[in-house]
């Protein structure tokens, strides 16, 4: 796929991930996908395989909204299979705490899959507002 197709497939994650619709992610992410979390909190690791980031970290992730996540990307920059996006949440937390992260996502698409995600974000916030991530979601699907 060319950057630019690279590009609308990110756009329409993000589109989806904005009104809280659509299964544009879970249809085209890579079954061998890996899912880098950055930094050193306990959030960060690479979750590799499909399952270890729909059922580990995603599932973690949702479990603490009543509401499904809301993330709105707002600039998007592609170069051949890569595509960085800018984005911001828009949540609140089932304990009625505001999470609204400010990310930059590292896309790498190959053949129409999402292959690599990288996750920067404000890693205080993140332990601030959702706690430390359980480790057992890390070593096994859930």
């Amino acid at each position: 796929m060319s950057a630019a197709e690279n590009k609308k497939l990110v756009q329409q994650v993000y589109a989806d991930a904005a009104t809280r619709s659509g299964t544009t992610f879970r249809d085209n992410l890579a079954e061998d996908a890996s899912w880098i979390v950055t930094g050193q909190y306990s959030w960060s690791h690479e979750f590799k395989g499909r399952a270890a980031i729909l059922d580990g970290l995603m599932g973690h992730f949702r479990s603490l909204f009543d509401a499904r996540p809301r993330t709105v990307g707002y600039n998007f920059i592609a170069d051949a299979d890569y595509v960085a996006v800018e984005a911001r949440g828009d949540n609140v937390t089932k304990a009625g705490l505001r999470y609204d992260n400010q990310y930059c996502m590292v896309f790498r698409v190959e053949n129409g899959k999402i292959k690599e995600i990288k996750e920067y974000c404000d890693s205080t916030l993140v332990e601030r507002v959702l706690g430390p991530f359980p480790e057992q979601r890390k070593l096994a699907p859930v």
